[in-house]
């Protein structure tokens, strides 16, 4: 069977909300049934058994007129109610239009367009200053205890190695890497000569530039005191470190001496300049 059209519900009821008929289905003898599960024949049945028991119960004559009266009240109220109830179904989203449900959000196409970015005004400041380091003066510490050169640097360096100053090059072949340039950390080997007859050991501190280094070491004056920040520059014709001279504390000037330079032993296998 079709739905019912707008004109052909029972008792004159009129679909509300601008639905059409196809939002009803028949369910048997007369019964139109909304497709969310309200039975609009029930509602009107009930509201009409309703009014009329208390029309009786008042007293009031059955008459034609009343009865007539009573029916437009009712079929006023199903209507309101058929309508309520339609418009809280698509609320619901149960109705047959749903793609025009006014609840949905609409997406608004976004209009992209194209900006210059302009960079924000960078004030002119003025360079920072930067304080030139300040080196520790060389100095000479007397202490409870005096050292020889070769225990000095055992002591500082932490390497094990034995003997004269001058054998130290040659005994470090095998235990630790050498090279022919300073790195900081190493110990600096001076050679033998008629001068320094044991040779002598520094500990390199710091790489001044490829000239200048400083050293702490002991004994260089003979009074097995201990040399701290102590300079030396290299006077080697080829700058390679092959001969020195070194900062006298006493004058306060580099010595006028030079002594020759067999290497520096670096700790350890990474090795940090040119090596042998």
């Amino acid at each position: 069977m079709k739905p019912p059209s707008l004109g052909s519900l029972p008792h004159g009821l009129k679909l509300s909300g601008g639905k059409s008929a196809s939002a009803w289905v028949n369910t048997g003898k007369n019964r139109y049934q909304n497709k969310v599960g309200l039975r609009v024949s029930v509602i009107h049945r009930v509201l009409s058994g309703l009014i009329l028991s208390a029309a009786l119960a008042a007293g009031a004559p059955a008459h034609a007129s009343v009865e007539a009266e009573i029916e437009q009240h009712v079929t006023g109220l199903t209507q309101k109610v058929t309508g309520l109830t339609l418009e809280i179904g698509s609320f619901l989203g149960f109705g047959a239009d749903q793609a025009n449900n006014p609840t949905d959000p609409v997406a608004e196409p976004r209009q992209l367009a194209a900006r210059t970015i302009v960079p924000p005004p960078v004030a002119h400041l003025p360079a920072p200053v930067v304080a030139a380091v300040e080196r520790d003066k060389p100095r000479t510490e007397k202490g409870f205890k005096k050292f020889f050169c070769v225990e000095y640097a055992r002591l500082r360096s932490g390497m094990a190695v034995f003997g004269d100053a001058k054998h130290w090059w040659e005994r470090a072949r095998t235990l630790y890497a050498r090279a022919s340039r300073p790195v900081e950390d190493a110990v600096m080997v001076f050679s033998g000569s008629k001068r320094l007859k044991r040779g002598h050991v520094a500990v390199v501190t710091e790489v001044v530039s490829d000239r200048e280094i400083i050293v702490d070491h002991a004994n260089w004056q003979n009074r097995r005191e201990v040399d701290l920040a102590t300079p030396v520059l290299d006077v080697s014709p080829n700058n390679d470190w092959s001969m020195v001279r070194v900062w006298h504390i006493p004058s306060g000037q580099f010595g006028t001496r030079t002594y020759a330079i067999s290497g520096f032993i670096t700790k350890g296998l990474i090795r940090q300049a040119r090596n042998d």
